[in-house]
């Protein structure tokens, strides 16, 4: 397919995006996660002992959000839930820290589906100009 040099750029993130969602949960049916909550389990997997307020900043999202998604993952039994004075503190349980490593190797795949359409410095920069536009955004 192509595409008009003209395009706006929103149609072409809102396909990546779209693209991306369908892949990964395509992937995670047989562990029922969806891709709404895989972001929640894979920074809680890397920042173990993070607090939800913690965790709610690094996804950019409300903490009502990422509660809604600790909830859902700790009914699955991926994470517990620690009070700690006035924090709540995520551990990821031996159960989802199996499927985060399984998230982790389908990100990579996802990766390297872009990567067959990019060279490597091709790869390195739409990285950098992905970061840099995220972090102006923000």
């Amino acid at each position: 397919m192509q595409f008009d040099e003209n395009i706006p750029t929103s149609p072409l993130v809102s396909l990546l995006y779209r693209k991306q969602t369908t892949y990964i949960n395509g992937k995670l049916k047989d562990v029922s996660l969806s891709s709404g909550l895989y972001p929640v389990l894979i920074n809680a997997y890397k920042n173990e002992g993070i607090s939800q307020e913690e965790l709610a900043k690094k996804l950019h999202v409300n903490e009502s959000t990422v509660t809604r998604n600790l909830d859902k993952l700790e009914k699955k039994g991926l994470i517990m839930k620690t009070p700690e004075k006035r924090k709540k503190i995520i551990n990821v349980t031996s159960k989802g820290e199996k499927i985060a490593q399984k998230v982790l190797d389908y990100d990579e795949k996802w990766d390297d589906m872009i990567k067959e359409s990019l060279s490597d410095e091709e790869f390195k920069d739409f990285k950098k100009l992905l970061i840099k536009i995220c972090e102006n955004l923000l």
